[in-house]
C-alpha cells in the first residue's frame, strides 16, 4: 500500500540528509562504536548543513518551520544505514530535547539557547532516569533547594544519552524534597558549572557509538533563570506533555530499523545456498519474510497517522504509548528472526544484523518499558 505521509519537500530533503549520512557518518561509524562516542564536530556539521533545530525560528538559526515528516525523514534515514548509535544523538537532540526548549523557554532563555541549539554548538540531553528509580520518576532524590537567585542542585542521573557530550541538560530535579509529583521542576544544568561532574560512559549491549553517562551534582549552583516554564513545581507536567513526541520517535525509529533489517535479510536470503538453492527459495524463508514485511507495513500505517497526528496537535499519550510498545516488540521480532536466518553468520559482529540485533533491545527500555506503555494504555481505558 503506497504511503502518502510525505510530500515533495520531505523527499527533496531526504535527498540532502542522506547524502550527508553518507559522507559523514557512514565511513566512521565502525571507528565510532569503538571509541564509543561520536565525534562532537558532527552535531557541528549537522548544524551547519541545516540538520538541526528544523522547528526553532528562523531568527534564531534554525529551519523555522515546525512539521515532524522532516524528523520521520531522518530517523528512517539514519536506521537505514545501520546507523542507530550514531544517529540516536541526534534524534534526541531534534526529537526529544528540543521541544522542551521550545515549549518552555522565556524570550531571554529563548536568545540563549536557541542559536546553539541550531548550530550543533550547544548539544543537549535530558537527565530524568536515578540509580535505583527506573520508572518512577516521582520518586527521584535529586533536589534544587533555592538560594537567593541559584538553585543548589545535588544528586545524580544515570543512562543519560548524549551524557559526555551534552552542554544543556535538561534535569528532574526536587524544588520541593516533601512533595511526589508537584514537587518536581525542570532545570537546565550547563557544562563547566562547578560541581557538575560526568561518571564513565557506560559500557553497553549495543549502540556502541552513543555516549550514555551517569552523571552526578554537588551543590552545583544552577541560576534560577535556568528554570524552564518559570514556575516551581511544573516538572512532572511538562514531562508528561513530552513523552508523546518522544515516544512516537522511539516507535517511528524502530519501524525504520525493522525495514533495515528486513532488506539486509532479503539480499542475504537471495545469495546464499544451501542444499544447492538460494535459501530465499525455502517455503519457511519465503513464510517468515512474508510475515516480517506485512507486519512492518502494517506498523508503518500506524506510526505515519501517529505523525500526522502530532503534527495537527491531536497525538495522545496513549496512541504514543501504543506506537512505542507495538513498534519496538516488533522490531526486536524482526531481527531476531532475520538473525536466525542468517545462520551461525547471523551470530558474528561483523555482520550488520548482529548489531542491528544488539542495538534493537534497548528500545523496548528507554523511554518508558513496554510494561509502563501497557499501563498508559490500560488507564486509558478506564482501568
Amino acid at each position: 500500500m503506497r504511503r502518502t505521509l510525505f510530500e515533495d519537500d520531505h523527499e527533496a530533503f531526504r535527498d540532502s540528509f542522506r547524502t550527508f549520512v553518507q559522507a559523514e557518518i557512514v565511513p566512521h561509524h565502525d571507528a565510532w562504536e569503538q571509541a564509543g562516542i561520536v565525534p562532537r564536530e558532527l552535531f557541528a556539521t549537522a548544524g551547519r548543513s541545516g540538520f538541526l533545530g528544523i522547528e526553532i525560528p528562523e531568527e534564531y538559526g534554525g529551519g523555522g518551520v515546525r512539521d515532524f515528516r522532516f524528523n520521520a525523514v531522518m530517523d528512517e534515514e539514519l536506521m537505514g544505514c545501520g546507523a542507530a548509535a550514531a544517529g540516536l544523538g541526534l534524534s534526541l537532540h531534534n526529537d526529544i530535547c528540543l521541544p522542551y526548549f521550545m515549549a518552555y523557554c522565556n524570550d531571554e532563555q529563548r536568545a540563549r539557547w536557541l542559536p546553539g541549539i541550531a548550530s550543533g554548538e550547544l548539544i543537549t540531553a535530558i537527565a530524568m532516569t536515578e540509580p535505583g528509580i527506573g520508572s518512577d520518576l516521582a520518586s527521584m532524590s535529586t533536589t534544587a533547594i533555592r538560594d537567593g537567585d541559584h538553585y543548589v542542585v545535588n544528586g545524580a542521573k544515570t543512562f543519560i544519552t548524549n551524557g559526555i557530550n551534552a552542554d544543556l541538560v535538561i534535569t528532574a530535579v526536587k524544588t520541593d524534597p516533601a512533595e511526589k509529583h508537584k514537587g518536581m521542576s525542570l532545570v537546565v544544568v550547563e557544562r563547566g558549572m562547578e560541581g557538575f561532574e560526568r561518571g564513565r560512559n557506560l559500557d553497553k549491549l549495543g549502540q556502541h557509538a552513543q555516549d550514555t553517562a551517569e552523571l552526578s551534582f554537588t551543590d552545583v549552583r544552577v541560576p534560577v533563570a535556568n528554570l524552564l516554564g518559570g514556575q516551581e513545581g511544573q516538572g512532572f507536567a511538562q514531562l508528561v506533555g513530552n513523552l508523546p513526541q518522544e515516544r512516537l520517535s522511539i516507535g517511528y525509529a524502530a519501524v525504520a530499523s525493522a525495514r533495515y533489517a528486513l532488506g539486509l535479510t532479503l539480499d542475504y536470503v537471495k545469495e546464499r545456498k544451501a542444499f544447492g538453492t538460494p535459501i530465499g527459495s525455502f517455503q519457511n524463508s519465503r513464510f517468515v519474510l512474508a510475515e516480517l514485511d506485512t507486519e512492518i507495513d502494517i506498523a508503518q500505517h500506524y506510526v505515519d497517522a501517529c505523525v500526522r497526528a502530532l503534527d495537527a496537535g491531536e497525538l495522545t499519550a496513549a496512541d504514543a504509548s501504543k506506537a512505542k510498545y507495538w513498534c519496538t516488540e516488533l522490531q526486536g521480532r524482526v531481527v531476531d528472526r532475520c538473525l536466525q536466518l542468517f545462520g551461525g553468520y547471523g551470530y558474528m559482529t561483523e555482520y550488520p544484523i548482529a548489531k542491528a540485533f544488539a542495538d534493537a533491545r534497548v528500545t523496548r527500555i528507554y523511554g518508558g518499558t513496554t510494561e509502563i506503555m501497557k499501563e498508559v494504555i490500560g488507564r486509558s481505558l478506564g482501568l
